[in-house]
């Protein structure tokens, strides 16, 4: 590893079995070490809260050096990461193979397992992070679920924002009584076995958002693959871990990969693809768990043969063609570049999707919605994320788009959220969507004869 390295960034297996990894002193000298690097480039100062909060802290010291700076106000700076993985992927210069070695996002992943490990992970935080449980048993009890958390609910949104700490102003996922899977099995879409793609087969891992908060996702993304030929079945057996990734569960997340990657392991043996439905539990599939369990062979096959729906989609139509029938959308679009989509360094794939369909206009923002999972939705949190999410929420305004999508769900509701803000202040007011679709229900859209 040398300075000037032409090399990839790559990234080294997370050693969270190995006792040195909690070491606190360890950890605060690792701390020091990669946070004077970040004071000595600065090359971050706007891409989140956490390097402003960094900067301000160090320069606000006695010597204006970290030297002066006490450990124990590390503690926002770590708080306010999201684990997008854009200061590694796209910002810092010293990201391995330089010999400086840098990796905040996991350097603040490691500081997390150690909180966690000595117990001082937030309940709350936790709770959330169970998304399976949560979605099942908010899903029995849809109706009242979805009334308890409307926004705007004067009474029930106050007494959430005081017991769990979630903003009251914060948009808050749906949940359904019908999965994802059990819509999938109840009304599969029928599939052309005479389209471009038929000798392709998919199994569609449904993620917990889809599976719980939003199956018409799925389901039109099972309309798509059919009116295409290919051949899919439709899994759910865990959450990836996302959530409890963000908290420092590694372990958790070991433990869910383990089981996940025994399910699929037959399916692709048989020749199927897996195809992930959201960024983050795509990125988790193919970059996150070979980095925890480095040595699983079900995980290094697993790895390999995901994909992410957008990225399939446009394979498809690289290499098969897609079917004719697509009519023109009614308007324009604006498409959100989520974090987590760029961190696969697989391309602009949701709006080369877009593309695809004619005589489509699509503009592409490419700017970080704030949101960061469930970090943006608390009452510390969401002002800041709102913030942040500014620039994509303006280009977005700026656009006037028919459209607003996102392959990030809850960024996409978190753009609208910032749209709604910004439209507030213009007179009149522009028009902001009322809903954030993902990129792959356009196209579901535009084929589908019922639009004459």
């Amino acid at each position: 590893m040398s300075e000037g390295s032409l090399g990839a960034p790559e990234r080294h297996p997370i050693p969270w079995q190995d006792s040195e990894f909690y070491d606190e002193k360890k950890l605060d000298a690792e701390l020091r070490r990669q946070f004077d690097i970040c004071h000595g480039c600065r090359r971050c100062h706007n891409l989140c809260d956490s390097f402003p909060l960094l900067f301000d802290l160090i320069d606000e010291a006695e010597s204006m050096e970290l030297d002066t700076v006490d450990s124990q106000d590390f503690k926002p700076v770590i708080d306010a990461c999201t684990l997008c993985d854009m200061c590694f992927m796209t910002k810092c210069p010293y990201v391995p193979p330089h010999e400086f070695n840098l990796d905040v996002p996991h350097l603040m992943l490691r500081y997390r397992a150690v909180e966690l490990k000595k117990g001082d992970a937030p309940f709350v935080a936790k709770q959330i992070s169970k998304t399976d449980r949560n979605g099942k048993l908010a899903g029995s009890l849809a109706p009242l679920t979805n009334w308890t958390t409307e926004r705007g609910n004067k009474l029930t949104r106050p007494v959430i924002q005081a017991t769990a700490g979630i903003d009251e102003k914060a948009a808050l996922p749906k949940f359904y009584s019908k999965t994802l899977i059990a819509q999938a099995r109840k009304n599969p879409p029928a599939r052309d076995a005479d389209a471009p793609a038929k000798a392709r087969k998919a199994v569609v891992y449904g993620t917990c958002f889809v599976n719980y908060n939003d199956p018409s996702i799925g389901m039109d993304v099972l309309k798509v693959l059919a009116r295409n030929g290919v051949e899919t079945e439709v899994l759910h057996p865990a959450c990836c871990g996302m959530p409890k990734l963000e908290h420092g569960d590694i372990a958790g997340v070991a433990e869910s990969a383990k089981q996940i990657a025994a399910v699929f392991r037959p399916w692709i043996e048989k020749g199927y693809d897996v195809v992930a439905l959201t960024p983050s539990c795509s990125l988790m599939l193919k970059f996150e768990w070979p980095l925890i369990l480095p040595d699983d062979d079900d995980i290094k096959l697993l790895s390999g043969s995901t994909h992410d729906i957008s990225q399939y989609v446009v394979d498809i139509a690289k290499n098969e063609g897609l079917s004719d029938g697509m009519q023109p959308l009614d308007g324009p679009v604006t498409v959100h570049l989520a974090c987590h989509s760029r961190a696969q360094n697989m391309g602009q794939k949701a709006a080369e999707l877009l593309r695809l369909i004619p005589d489509s206009d699509v503009t592409v923002i490419e700017r970080c919605s704030g949101h960061g999972g469930s970090w943006g939705m608390m009452k510390e949190n969401f002002e800041t994320a709102i913030k942040v999410g500014r620039p994509a929420a303006r280009k977005a305004i700026e656009t006037a788009p028919k459209y607003v999508v996102s392959e990030c769900p809850l960024a996409g509701v978190h753009i609208l959220q910032g749209m709604e803000r910004l439209a507030e202040k213009e007179t009149p007011p522009p028009a902001v969507p009322i809903h954030a679709p993902h990129p792959v229900q356009l196209l579901a859209q535009a084929y589908r004869d019922d639009r004459k």
